[in-house]
């Protein structure tokens, strides 16, 4: 028996079952294309008492995030986003030398370098070291460790008490989420400010974002569990702004619940009331959302059994997480997809778990012109479909798979 990680409550509800897959960033090195991988069930539950949706922990945080294949200063367009949201952040605030900014979940320092830049003091904790280490070679402070509540008191004990905690795309990742948020709050100053970017629920049902379940995502998160989970841990939702982000994400300002400088917005009010209305505290709702994916895979395996019947070439563009939860799914291999292509050299000459398609350089894409260029990261369509716009010249074409397949 599975039990909530928020309040403990059995498991029983399916929200989607994937099958069998591995670790989604478990790239596989050519020395090892002939070795045992290790696949977990890919099965996400909701919870029938507290609506969170959520993976059972089949491998541990250690396992999973100490030595890892994102860096994130490998997409532009991610880039853009941290820059506007540091300085939107610096103008809200008034953030000055005064200040401190911490990150968790830092990443490669593709974030706090544009607060360094202001001459804002900050620190980054960042779990996986090879990681790190790119940080602290652009001059971001960073601490390897994971982040909780032994680690928030022992920055606060330390002086490093945080006028800004930036938590964005970390809460899904973290499986003792009670933990983690007890962190923040002990990590806060006084009238200090929490934002927590995550993947909105609401957007990922309404539109078929199934390839975002994989083992590195714990949790599923809704507006009004988010606002549950703050309470529980004395702290309090005042604001909430919606992203476009990984196909629709939240950006939710969070404070110290006593904290009387921050009036609540009506946002929170109105997103909390649409999610009401889509049905997120009925468990009927999520019993619908398995047949979306099931249509989805049907037309995914359609498109590439013609496209092969046909002698067209198909090749992929992107390695991200999302992409193999996608294509373990549904079966897809190098028989179907020769490579995939990625920007990171830190992927590239690698292979993707599970299918063993071969990740390799953009500019293979141009040696060898396919017809068709499947875009894995479905919502960086736009800056990949600009990227890589000289397909056009041979009559290429681009696909996404997400909400739906789609051929342009």
């Amino acid at each position: 028996m599975f039990h909530c990680r928020f309040c403990q409550s059995t498991l029983s509800e399916t929200f989607a079952d994937l099958g069998m897959s591995p670790l989604s960033n478990s790239y596989v090195s050519s020395s090892k294309l002939q070795g045992m991988e290790r696949f977990f069930p890919l099965h996400a539950y909701v919870c029938g008492s507290c609506f969170l949706v959520q993976l059972p922990e089949f491998e541990t945080p250690e396992q999973i995030f100490s030595d890892y294949a994102y860096f994130s200063s490998y997409s532009d367009s991610w880039l853009s986003h941290a820059e506007r949201y540091a300085q939107a952040m610096v103008e809200r605030w008034k953030l000055g030398a005064d200040a401190l900014v911490l990150e968790i979940a830092s990443n490669d320092g593709y974030l706090l370098q544009y607060f360094k830049q202001r001459g804002i003091p900050v620190l980054g904790v960042e779990p996986a070291a090879n990681v790190a280490k790119v940080a602290v070679d652009k001059g971001i402070p960073t601490d390897v460790a994971f982040f909780g509540e032994k680690k928030g008191r022992a920055l606060a004990a330390s002086g490093k008490s945080a006028a800004l905690i930036a938590a964005n795309n970390v809460l899904a990742h973290v499986p003792d989420i009670n933990d983690f948020v007890k962190g923040l709050r002990v990590a806060l100053k006084s009238h200090g400010c929490i934002t927590v970017e995550v993947p909105h629920l609401l957007q990922m049902m309404q539109h078929n974002q199934f390839d975002t379940i994989y083992h590195e995502h714990f949790s599923y998160l809704s507006l009004g569990f988010i606002c549950k989970l703050f309470v529980s841990h004395g702290l309090r939702v005042f604001d909430v702004e919606e992203i476009p982000t990984h196909g629709g994400s939240l950006r939710v300002f969070g404070c110290h619940q006593d904290d009387a400088t921050k009036t609540t917005s009506k946002t929170v009010g109105e997103i909390l009331e649409r999610e009401h209305e889509y049905g997120l505290l009925n468990v009927v709702t999520y019993r619908h959302f398995a047949e979306q994916v099931i249509r989805t895979k049907c037309d995914l395996l359609d498109f590439f059994v013609n496209a092969y019947r046909s002698g067209k070439k198909v090749v992929g563009y992107g390695a991200p997480a999302k992409g193999n939860t996608l294509l373990n799914y549904c079966g897809i291999g190098p028989e179907f997809l020769p490579f995939t292509v990625d920007r990171s050299p830190h992927k590239q000459g690698l292979f993707l778990p599970g299918t063993h398609i071969p990740i390799r350089a953009p500019d293979a894409v141009l040696q060898i012109k396919p017809d068709y260029l499947f875009i894995l990261p479905w919502n960086l369509r736009q800056e990949i479909s600009e990227q890589m716009a000289a397909i056009r010249s041979w009559g290429g074409k681009f696909v996404v798979p997400i909400p739906r397949l789609e051929v342009f």
